[in-house]
């Protein structure tokens, strides 16, 4: 294979979208820091799904429409760091490959540098043994080959090659990674990317379909959208969709096959039996898995037994439908509420998770809320739509997360008739700040400025539980362990929450502190945050501590020191 075309490259796309979402939740899991939060997995797939469910509507593709799908679709559907430097990478690769109507070797090797010269530029302060310090070594990589090689498999696999190796040496980069045992979530991520992409254009992934567990295009132009409220699960005639596999006890006859096939028809329809030998491929809808099961039982031992109550599926369905359709109502009258509203100087969005911490950014000036945080970065195409819905010249994004601010940085390109300021807020306690320091008789740059300052005195802290056993920052770290992390890197580990909260209190309190604020989340009592309150003053007497109720999941205290 020397040459790839529109056709082809669309396949391989898709089969490394499906490839990174099967691998999705083992990526989470490389998180350097052992909290329940880790979401590079799922930043990166959600990003790439969202140029996956476009360019799989592309029919006929060329190179230039299939390049303009992947690199909106995943701009747009990008979420946090990860997912945004996947979506610059994109962008970069498809500005090289959108002339050409066939890519060889050298336009790869072209599109691979352009690439990672793109992600280069998207961040402020590049960090070697990451997700960039991978596609950097790939780049050079594809450079070197495309001088040695025109079969584009032969090149793909150096390159895969290449990259496994990188990735390996991250840890040498980042001690933070060795101290975890772990390599770089983003170029893991990367790396099952491509390879799902190589198994695409050599043939070795049949199933470029998207995951079923993924939304597909809402409609397609000149079709009318099917409503699926009209369909009463009285229709459906056969309830449990069930699959399972024979491993026959000796090899499966043509007789055998057509015999079993008429007793399935006995028992529902949408049967299929494939037969390879002695495995036995069965898919049928029916009320009585149980006699399936049983009958095919006579043939040999089963496996990859499956039932679905399609019913019950349908029912979720349609109330998932409801909800997606009410909330996209609601989006649409919120829009237009923002449109009728006399427009204002200034405006301001902040990302919130919890209904304390929202009532707090409202309280204090926000006028439109973004729900996410850890484990729910919002997305781009989030921000955009929540730009839409507040009626100013000059909107003040808080993404108060440090995976967020790359999202809303990527958005404040794509604003049209309104000026987007991106405050680089990483902590909810910052965020807080920055908003209560907004002077509207400074300009937006003075603001900018003035919200930066002020959010670097404050110090945040963060109490959660370890979801595996490690060493990070010299502590060593069991499973279900209480820690307590700083801005910097990790500032206590305790078998109890109070005790992980006091010693990062101890760590965060020094002489210029004025101001402690304790934020309770979803899974502390007011009576535990009382009694944690308690011990607090009279431990620290010279500084005036107070308590909120900040409802967020995940972390059972935010702590902020100003």
């Amino acid at each position: 294979m020397n040459t790839i075309d529109a056709s082809l490259l669309q396949k391989a796309f898709i089969a490394g979208a499906n490839n990174l979402e099967a691998k999705k939740e083992w990526i989470n899991e490389l998180n350097v820091f052992p909290v329940p939060d880790g979401d590079t997995g799922t930043n990166m797939t959600l990003t790439i799904m969202a140029a996956a469910r476009e360019v799989a509507a592309i029919q006929d593709p060329d190179m230039k429409t299939l390049a303009k799908a992947i690199s909106s679709g995943s701009l747009r559907g990008a979420r946090g760091n990860s997912g945004v430097i996947l979506s610059q990478l994109f962008r970069g690769f498809t500005k090289e490959i959108k002339e050409v109507s066939q890519i060889d070797t050298t336009v790869l090797a072209n599109a691979f540098v352009r690439a990672t010269e793109t992600a280069y530029k998207a961040v402020m302060k590049p960090k070697e043994g990451t997700i960039l310090t991978v596609a950097k070594g790939m780049s050079e990589k594809a450079q070197e080959l495309a001088g040695e090689t025109e079969d584009i498999l032969e090149f793909c696999q150096k390159l895969l090659e290449e990259g496994d190796a990188v990735l390996n040496r991250t840890p040498e980069m980042l001690p933070v990674l060795k101290q975890a045992g772990v390599v770089d979530s983003g170029g893991q991520g990367l790396m099952q990317v491509l390879k799902g992409c190589f198994n695409g254009l050599s043939g070795k992934d049949a199933t470029v379909l998207l995951s079923e567990s993924q939304e597909k295009p809402e409609s397609v132009p000149g079709q009318a959208a099917l409503d699926k409220s009209r369909i009463d699960t009285a229709d459906i005639k056969f309830g449990y969709c069930t699959e399972f596999i024979i491993n026959a006890d000796k090899e499966f006859t043509q007789e055998e096959e057509l015999a079993f096939k008429a007793y399935l028809e006995e028992l529902g329809d949408s049967i299929v039996v494939v037969a390879d030998e002695d495995v036995v491929k069965v898919h049928v809808h029916t009320n009585h898995p149980g006699l399936a099961f049983e009958k095919a039982l006579t043939y040999g031992s089963l496996s990859r037994m499956k039932v679905d109550n399609m019913r019950e599926e349908h029912q979720e369905r349609l109330i998932q439908d409801a909800e997606k359709v009410a909330a996209q109502q609601k989006a649409r009258d919120e829009a237009l509420k923002a449109q009728e509203t006399p427009r204002k100087p200034y405006g301001f969005i902040a990302v919130s998770v919890g209904d304390g911490l929202s009532e707090i950014f409202t309280g204090i000036g926000a006028d439109h809320l973004i729900e996410g945080g850890q484990t729910m970065n919002p997305s781009t195409e989030d921000i955009l739509n929540a730009v839409d819905q507040v009626n100013a010249d000059t909107i003040f994004v808080l993404p108060n997360n440090k995976n967020i601010i790359l999202a809303a940085e990527q958005a404040m390109h794509l604003v049209e008739g309104k000026r987007l300021v991106v405050v680089p807020s990483k902590t909810v306690p910052q965020g807080i700040t920055a908003l209560i320091n907004f002077m509207p008789d400074l300009t937006p740059e003075e603001n900018l400025e003035n919200m930066k300052a002020e959010m670097e005195r404050v110090k945040t802290g963060q109490v959660t539980y370890a979801v595996r056993t490690t060493n990070i920052d010299g502590f060593d770290i069991n499973e279900g362990d209480i820690m307590a992390i700083g801005d910097h890197g990790m500032l206590a580990v305790e078998k109890t929450i109070p005790g992980a909260a006091l010693k990062a209190l101890e760590d965060m309190i020094d002489e210029e502190s004025e101001l402690i604020t304790l934020y309770y989340g979803a899974e502390v009592s007011e009576e535990a945050a009382q009694e944690l309150l308690s011990q607090a003053k009279e431990q620290f007497p010279d500084v005036e501590i107070e308590l909120q109720n900040g409802g967020q999941p995940v972390y059972y205290y935010l702590i902020s020191a100003e």
